[in-house]
């Protein structure tokens, strides 16, 4: 019989196969929800509030400060932290605040325009058996992205348009 070498963090401690699929589960739950913008805007605000409590309580203690030396009673021996940088750190954390917000409206507007655009499913033929009742034929389907097709041509010809007239507004006189 071969001698088993101890494992390091003792036996018993080795995660089996399964703590290892809900360690990466959850791993890929946490990298999903760092790129949803509403997820992330619920993460700053608590540090937003931090960061406001700390620029808060760095103003006023400069305030007391600057009033103590102002007063005559202390010397500007005394360091005090910078109230610039907590006031960029909460800078900071409003613009994150903001583009969360703005690609939060615009995957909205995106899911609004795509609902719109394209209301109803397409029955899949890995389950026919399944009746999906908000589904459009396949006839429907063809028609919708035909009008599409035309529509998404109509707007190449007309930029080509407009670009031929801005490069002809461009040569002198008498080129074309």
């Amino acid at each position: 019989m071969a001698s088993q070498q101890p494992q390091p963090g003792g036996p018993g401690l080795q995660p089996t196969s399964l703590q290892q699929q809900q360690q990466q589960q959850q791993q890929h739950q946490l990298s999903q929800q760092d790129f949803d913008p509403v997820h992330r805007f619920k993460m700053l605000i608590p540090q937003l509030k931090e960061s406001l409590q700390n620029l808060m309580k760095i103003a006023s203690l400069n305030l007391a400060h600057n009033t103590t030396i102002d007063n005559g009673v202390k010397s500007s021996d005394t360091t005090v932290q910078r109230f610039d940088k907590s006031l960029e750190e909460f800078y900071a954390l409003c613009d994150q605040l903001e583009l969360c917000l703005r690609l939060a409206y615009e995957c909205l507007s995106q899911s609004i325009d795509s609902a719109k655009h394209s209301p109803n499913l397409v029955p899949t033929a890995t389950k026919p058996d399944t009746v999906q009742t908000e589904s459009m034929s396949y006839g429907q389907y063809l028609g919708m992205i035909k009008s599409q097709i035309s529509c998404a041509k109509d707007i190449h010809n007309a930029l080509l348009e407009c670009s031929k007239k801005i490069a002809g507004k461009g040569q002198p006189p008498g080129i074309m």
